[in-house]
């Protein structure tokens, strides 16, 4: 996907907050969103999570946790979350961010439904190693 849609919201102010694990975002259409660090890792645009084409989607499990690192700039139109699992594959065009703020809450829900329908869990499993 290059570029942005023209009537895409551009970020004024990108805020991490490690405490709270989320990321603040200030559009300069007055408009400010507050994304979990885990909400951003298991939407992630990377093909490592999203597959090489349509329904190859890998659910990610044991998220709750992760931490966003660093934020790198991508050129004028987006950002690279280093989070601390390691990923850090997934740029974010401004055009996905603003998707992802505006729906997060119907993306939230769909995500949980499908860890409960896999069995799985937000929390990182304990065990050996």
């Amino acid at each position: 996907m290059a570029g942005l849609q023209r009537d895409t919201p551009i970020p004024e102010r990108i805020v991490l907050h490690q405490r709270s694990r989320v990321l603040e975002v200030a559009f300069n259409n007055g408009e400010t969103y507050r994304l979990p660090f885990e909400l951003l890792r298991v939407y992630s645009p990377s093909a490592e999570v999203q597959g090489h084409g349509p329904g190859q989607a890998v659910l990610q499990t044991g998220k709750r946790d992760v931490e966003i690192r660093a934020l790198e700039p991508v050129g004028n139109y987006g950002v690279r979350p280093i989070f601390s699992d390691g990923h850090e594959t997934g740029i974010y065009s401004w055009d996905l961010l603003y998707e992802l703020a505006r729906e997060q809450d119907a993306r939230w829900r769909d995500y949980l439904e499908r860890l409960q329908a896999a069995g799985a869990s937000r929390d990182a499993q304990t065990g050996a190693g």
